[in-house]
């Protein structure tokens, strides 16, 4: 699909990947809506900023009403709070599913109208390697993202007949805030953006930006061997 000449709406576009792909939407000549809970905190000249809390149902239908002319939908916010799985505060973890899982849920369905009226365009999920394996130290955040796979091939489908693609990102551990703690290699956000871009403008359906992640998903049909091995 082309980008040049249309309108974008990232989430969580104050920080991170978010703020990535605001930037790389706007160098590929899109008109970006930059939406984030605080948006005073986005600083980027080029993007529009509004205020959005993806679990917050009247937030979600004043960005549908404000970004009318949208083509282009991106579901970045996200959050990991941590925790072991059998420790970990079940408070978290919900809140992990309201803003990872019920948040691109809520604002598909809010959007899907909206593109549809501008030419059907794409909703972008911005997922994980996660989707596919477990860490155990951030268990709810894992399965947030599962869930939100498993919603991405659903919303696929159901979106299809309009003309709006639906592509999934995959990545593993990105240089930002939410992954501070990891100490293992990681991969700049703006590689994430970069090849998000990519494969819009090449119709895919799903993008793995690096190379663990495509040695995770390439392991799925031996994953409790390879996966899971007892160590």
């Amino acid at each position: 699909m082309e980008i040049r000449g249309r309108v974008a709406l990232v989430t969580g576009a104050n920080r991170g990947i978010g703020r990535a792909f605001a930037r790389a939407f706007v160098d590929s000549g899109a008109k970006v809506y930059a939406a984030a809970r605080q948006p005073e905190l986005i600083t980027d000249p080029d993007v529009v900023p509004i205020r959005l809390d993806v679990t917050d149902p009247d937030s979600i239908a004043e960005a549908a009403e404000l970004a009318a002319d949208a083509s282009i939908l991106v579901n970045n916010a996200g959050v990991a709070l941590g925790g072991p799985a059998l420790t970990a505060s079940l408070d978290n973890a919900r809140r992990e599913m309201e803003v990872n899982y019920f948040g691109t849920w809520a604002m598909t369905q809010a959007f899907a109208p909206v593109l549809a009226a501008n030419g059907g365009g794409a909703v972008v999920n911005m997922l994980s390697a996660g989707s596919w394996v477990a860490l155990e130290r951030v268990s709810g955040y894992t399965a947030s993202k599962s869930a939100q796979w498993s919603l991405s091939n659903a919303l696929r489908v159901a979106l299809r007949p309009q003309g709006t693609l639906v592509l999934g990102v995959h990545c593993w551990f990105v240089d930002t805030d939410l992954a501070a703690a990891v100490e293992e290699p990681k991969i700049k956000a703006e590689d994430v953006a970069r090849a998000t871009i990519e494969g819009l403008l090449a119709d895919e359906e799903e993008v793995l930006v690096d190379e663990a992640t495509k040695r995770i998903k390439a392991s799925l049909p031996n994953d409790l061997k390879l996966l899971y091995a007892a160590k």
